[in-house]
């Protein structure tokens, strides 16, 4: 799969700090980004500017920013139980040799807590792996709109499958 240049880093912080991005999609004032699950306490989005296909961003609906201190022990765990879900879904999905999760983001931009889910395709050498599997600097998917609708539509009911209630 191809690769684009990532985002102006510059226009992106300014973006980044202006408004939270996650609330913005939480609360539908920005569409650009494909939501696979939401429920009342959080939300899932396909990320808009990918490095491995797949990668999905779950987050609390509400604004909190540290991983571990804005939350109690019974709504971390529930909302482990949804990122767990979603890597369950997309590793069924797309089929990859493993599945990162982590929290990124600071104070300085994307402050809003979110974890990260990224399928790591097979047969990524090993010096491509990790983080390095994550960084901007290998430039972006060349995704259109189209692909990530699709990539969309094929995880939404893997997602709901394992996060509805029966589940």
């Amino acid at each position: 799969m191809s690769r684009l240049p990532p985002p102006e880093l510059d226009a992106y912080l300014r973006e980044a700090r202006e408004r939270c991005f996650i609330c913005a999609i939480a609360s539908g004032e920005d569409a650009r980004h494909q939501v696979v699950y939401e429920d009342e306490t959080a939300i899932a989005f396909l990320n808009r500017f990918p490095t491995l296909e797949g990668h999905v961003v779950v987050a609390p609906r509400e604004h909190r920013e540290q991983v571990t201190g804005d939350f109690s022990a019974e709504e971390y765990v529930a909302l482990q139980r949804i990122v767990h879900g979603v890597a369950e879904a997309v590793r069924a999905a797309l089929d990859p040799e493993r599945v990162y999760i982590l929290s990124l983001g600071s104070q300085a931009a994307n402050a809003h807590v979110h974890w990260h889910v990224a399928p790591l395709p097979a047969g990524v050498p090993f010096g491509e792996q990790q983080l390095e599997a994550l960084s901007w600097e290998r430039g972006i998917l060349d995704l259109s709109d189209a692909d990530m609708a699709a990539l969309a539509e094929r995880l939404r009911p893997a997602i709901a499958a394992r996060l509805s209630p029966r589940a």
